[in-house]
């Protein structure tokens, strides 16, 4: 059964399910994959003195929670950058996580670690979070942080935090995060709800999912 306000679409030849919580949901591996937690990156911001809200993180994992409920996944694969910084390793927030991952005891969860993750440093090692450098195959995917190329099988990704821009009339716009899918590979929008759009470029024979309010719609 689908989510209500997700999308099913088939990519290299698999069942894949994309979430209004901006995650992506594999079925036939009862794994949900997530990109750009950037946890702890409100916290960086404060400890450089730039006044930014608080409950940022527990917001995102309110959402991390639902769409683990709403698929009962039994693996979440964090494709990069889970915290930002090492100045946002602040124990408030590493509470804040911890509590969450108590109430998801047995979950499996991957990180392939990203850019960030080389500077800010793996989760603490009681998040019971396995940590890799390699990229991660799930049946004809591999999962990676940032675009690769000539990896066998069609990759899935982070970094380039995908948005696009809907225009309406009299001027007006919105910005959605975005899926996107090429001919060999898939990048997920920005998972952390702090962070803007940034380095996607579109290719020809892009298919583009916009997040609109609790739905996911095609773009093109």
């Amino acid at each position: 059964m689908i989510p209500a306000g997700a999308l099913e679409i088939v990519v290299a030849g698999e069942q894949v399910v994309l979430l209004p919580e901006r995650a992506l949901w594999l079925p036939a591996h009862a794994t949900l994959l997530v990109a750009d937690l950037h946890w702890g990156k409100a916290a960086a911001f404060r400890a450089a003195h730039i006044p930014v809200p608080m409950g940022t993180t527990s917001s995102d994992l309110a959402r991390l929670s639902s769409a683990l409920q709403v698929t009962a996944a039994s693996h979440l694969v964090v494709l990069g950058d889970l915290l930002h910084a090492r100045a946002g390793r602040h124990d408030e927030t590493f509470r804040t996580i911890a509590s969450w991952r108590a109430t998801h005891a047995d979950l499996r969860i991957t990180l392939v670690r990203g850019n960030h993750d080389q500077h800010a440093g793996d989760p603490p090692v009681e998040l019971n979070i396995g940590c890799t450098d390699k990229p991660l195959r799930l049946g004809a995917f591999v999962g990676v942080h940032e675009p690769m190329e000539s990896l066998e099988g069609y990759v899935l990704c982070g970094h380039l935090h995908p948005s696009v821009t809907v225009r309406g009339r009299g001027r007006q716009s919105l910005r959605l995060p975005s899926f996107v899918f090429g001919p060999s590979r898939g990048v997920l929008p920005a998972f952390a709800s702090f962070t803007g759009g940034g380095m996607y470029e579109q290719d020809r024979g892009d298919r583009l999912f916009g997040i609109a309010a609790d739905s996911v719609v095609p773009l093109n």
